[in-house]
Parts: structure tokens; sequence; C-alpha cells
């Protein structure tokens, strides 16, 4: 007799040192259903997720293929019995092409050893047009988007011919539109037998996608229900185990004096010679959030880059507080009383192999508190440290001394949150501040930005999330192909008027654009 599941993962324990991530945990796939797994951030999700892939070995508990037990001691093995893995960070060769990064170790060759490529790049384009997958198989991985090495990814599972399909946080650095094309992308798996395992934290789309759910919290399944009888806000119950406020609450902003003056700013491309921002203008006063909204890719990055001194500006004036820093340093940048929440918090947020201690006071090692004559005060690192981690719900195997490498990638958001919004600067830029974090610590990341608000800090924050800009915003510019083609009210526009300013179907005059 055929079992009913295509995979069964029967009492799962996996342990590491400080920590049991999955204690004892069940999760049953049917064949052709889209399965959400949910939980908190350091929930377990990512490591159950692995032992599947074959990443870990269990310390107890059995894997089932089609009713047969089955070893996975490898990602070779897991390969092997059609699993495919998309994982939260994408394990791609930068210097490698497209089509390399596809093939890798699954290379077809000829018997004296030479690849096949001129084979391997006809099905790659034959995968990527049926599925909608768009790529250009001749780019560098480097030089393409994050939306663009996503769908590299699926396509090198796809490439493997892999029938159940695991997609670890598969929307956390994607826009609102390619969020909708890879939900159509994964219904159209779905309906020609794949099985997917789908881990996020974003109701929206477990309610839109996914036909049941099984809910992990610290380590355990608190239970797999059907998603046509259940609703958001039992499923964030569930997930966080009281109840969520799903909706941000706030007092109207009270601006005060100009903290951040922003004048005919313009920043290079990096990828073509014109420039990426066109000579723009703002402000951002005390008390208020002002939202970058725009569709990626149309300068909000390279916006960033040039305000924080990630990457040199061509021309215009950044001041700070009165105080030009349109050619400071970085640090020179933080010491006027910026704090930066960065979009890649691999590349520009923690050092991976650095403690989380360590990291907790890269910007800050340097004040008295923490070293005398040279010498570094551990002790109080230490107890900082242990103070940020306990404000903020920073989950991890060993406390302060963890890696930062091995932590949940929504812990590590957590401890960059708590690093920079504790050093209590006047400026506070947030890019992307909630990305891949879960509903609970999201409303918890809400207040904290607002209650920075209200202590009359200036907020400059970039979101791609639709109603976390028209939730924290008090005012909303619209950048557009490098320029602010809008600035809008949120609480006079609507998601859909929004939606036709960041698409560049509707714009305001340019003398309406500057503030």
């Amino acid at each position: 007799m055929t079992s009913e599941y295509v995979i069964e993962m029967n009492h799962i324990r996996k342990e590491f040192p400080g920590i049991v991530a999955n204690d004892d945990i069940t999760l049953q796939l049917k064949k052709g259903e889209i399965h959400a797994l949910l939980g908190e951030n350091g929930a377990g999700k990512s490591t159950l997720m692995s032992v599947l892939f074959g990443l870990y070995q269990p310390e107890a508990g059995t894997i089932k293929k089609d009713g047969v037990e089955v070893k996975i001691n490898n990602p070779n093995d897991a390969t092997a019995l059609g699993i495919g893995m998309v994982h939260q960070h994408f394990k791609l060769i930068d210097v490698f092409t497209v089509l390399d990064n596809i093939i890798l170790g699954a290379e077809t060759t000829t018997k004296l050893g030479f690849l096949k490529k001129k084979e391997a790049r006809k099905k790659v384009i034959a995968l990527s047009e049926k599925y909608g997958l768009k790529v250009d198989v001749d780019a560098k991985v480097e030089d393409i988007t994050v939306g663009m090495q996503q769908r590299v990814e699926i396509l090198k599972m796809l490439y493997r011919e892999n029938d159940i399909l695991i997609f670890d946080e598969p929307t956390a650095v994607l826009t609102p539109q390619e969020i909708d094309e890879l939900m159509e992308i994964m219904k159209g798996f779905a309906k020609e037998g794949k099985s997917i395992l789908f881990i996020t934290h974003k109701l929206n789309e477990i309610m839109a996608v996914s036909d049941r759910v099984t809910v992990l919290r610290k380590g355990k399944c608190i239970g797999t229900v059907n998603t046509k009888d259940t609703n958001k806000q039992e499923l964030s119950n569930m997930m966080v185990g009281r109840p969520v406020q799903l909706e941000i609450q706030k007092e109207p902003a009270k601006p005060g004096d100009v903290v951040l003056h922003v004048e005919n700013l313009k920043v290079p491309s990096k990828i073509h010679k014109n420039d990426a921002v066109k000579g723009i203008s703002f402000d951002v006063r005390q008390g208020e959030i002002v939202c970058i909204a725009g569709i990626d890719g149309n300068g909000q990055t390279e916006l960033i880059h040039g305000l924080t001194g990630l990457e040199k500006t061509s021309a215009g004036k950044i001041s700070l507080c009165g105080k030009d820093i349109s050619n400071a340093s970085i640090r020179k940048r933080s010491q006027a009383g910026m704090s930066h929440i960065p979009e890649d918090r691999h590349k520009h947020g923690l050092v991976l192999d650095y403690t989380l201690e360590q990291n907790m006071v890269l910007q800050s090692y340097m004040q008295p508190r923490f070293q005398k004559h040279g010498f570094i005060r551990f002790d109080e690192v230490r107890k900082y440290a242990d103070q940020l981690i306990d404000d903020y719900d920073v989950r991890s195997g060993q406390g302060a001394v963890t890696v930062a490498r091995s932590m949940s990638g929504g812990n590590q958001q957590k401890a960059i949150i708590a690093r920079e919004l504790d050093r209590d600067e006047p400026l506070i830029v947030a890019v992307q501040p909630t990305r891949g974090l879960d509903v609970g610590a999201i409303e918890h990341i809400h207040k904290q930005l607002i209650a920075e608000r209200d202590k009359g800090k200036a907020i400059l924050l970039v979101s791609l999330e639709l109603d976390e800009v028209m939730g924290l915003s008090d005012r909303i510019l619209v950048l557009y192909e490098g320029k602010i083609v809008g600035e809008l009210d949120p609480k006079n526009t609507t998601v859909q008027e929004l939606g036709l300013y960041m698409s560049g179907a509707k714009r305001q005059g340019e003398e309406a654009a500057s503030c």
C-alpha cells in the first residue's frame, strides 16, 4: 500500500551546544501540496529543513520517503531522493556565471570529461521559459539583483529534476512584485504534482498559497492546521504564544528641527554609467518617520549607501544636525549622529565570525565604558551585550559568546537593531528593518521605532513592505528611476495610489517632489 505522504519526518530531535533546536518534531508532506512551516525566529524551522536536506544529522527520529525509511547523510543523498532546497542565504558563487552556478555539481560531460555546456544551456533556458524565471545565463552572480539570485536558486532545483522543493524564507529579500511572481510559480509547481515545504514568517503569504501549516515554537511542534480553517490572528497566536497586535498603533507626528538635509544628491550606479540617484533633495526632521518607497532597483540602495558613506556621491550635499558630512568617512558619520540598520546584514551589519558581544560594541568599543588605556573591559562588554540580548529577545545557543554566523537570520537582524537603536543617535537610517522577522518581533521593532520617533529622533526608513510603509510612515517619498516622483501623506493615500507612483505611472510636479 502506497503512503499518503511523500515525506514523513517522525520525532526528529536535533541539538546544538546549549540549545535543543528540534524537540520531538513530526512533519508530514502530501504529494502536490504547499505545506507552510511557520514559527518565530530561532524556532527551529531552518534546522528541521537542513536535517531533511542532509546538512545536519538528527540525534533521534526517522525520515520516510513514500512510506519507506531513508537515511540522508548529505545533500547528495537528498538530491538522489528528489529533494531540493533554496536556502535563506543563497549558496551561490559570486564570480561564476548564472549557468555555471546552476549546473555546478550536476555537470554532464563527454567521455573525455569535457563539459556539455551547450546542452546544459538549452535545458536551463527551456526551464526558465517554462516557469517564467527570466535570467541572463551569462551574467555573473555578483552583478545581478537579489531577486534574480533567487531565480537562479530555483532553477538549480529544477535542473536537478527535484520533485520535493524546500523554500527557506524565499520572500525575505524580494520586492512585492517578485513575491507575487514567486507565489504563482509555487502554485504552478504544486499543480504539476511537485510537493513544496515553504518556510516563512509572512502570514499573508501562508494564507495566499499554502494548503496546510505546521507551527513550531521554541523547537517544539505546536500543531498542524488546514489553512482554509484558520486565520492570521490564530496563526500568530500559535506562533508567538500570545495575542499579537497586527495593526500599527501610533500618535500623529510632531516634527521639529531638520536633522538630515539632502540637497541635489547624485550617486553613481555600479551597473551602468548613469547616476542611480539623480539630484534629489529632501529633509528628515526630529520626531518623524520618512519612508523612501519604491520598487527595488530604483536607486534606494545607492541612496542609502551615499548617505551612510558606503559609496561615494558624485554631487550634492548631505548635512546632519547642521554639519556637512558629504565627504565624511563612515565612522565620522556614525560619530556625527547616524545609526544605520543596513540592507545586507551579512555584508554591512555583522562580522559573522565575531561573537554576539563583539558585534554589539563594533561602533562603541573605544568609549571609556568599554576600554581603559586601550584595553577592552570585557566584563562591561559582556554586561552590555546581556542587557541588549534580554531587551530585544535575541535568541542564541550560548548567549553573548555565540558566534554570529551560527544564529538564525532573524536573530542576527534583532542583534543589529538592538545595537543601532541603543546607540541613541539623532538620526536612524533603517533599511528593511523587519526583513526576515516573525510577527512578534516585527510588532516589537515597530513599537521601538515609534518610541524613538516620539523621543524626537529623525527616522529615515526604506521598506519594500507596503503595509509597513503605510503603517509606520509619517511621510512617504516615492523613488522612481533615481528621482523623487511623489511626496505622499499615508493618511490621505491608498496602497493602489502608492503603487501607481512606484511604477512610474503617476508623478507629482518636479517642484512638489522636493521638500
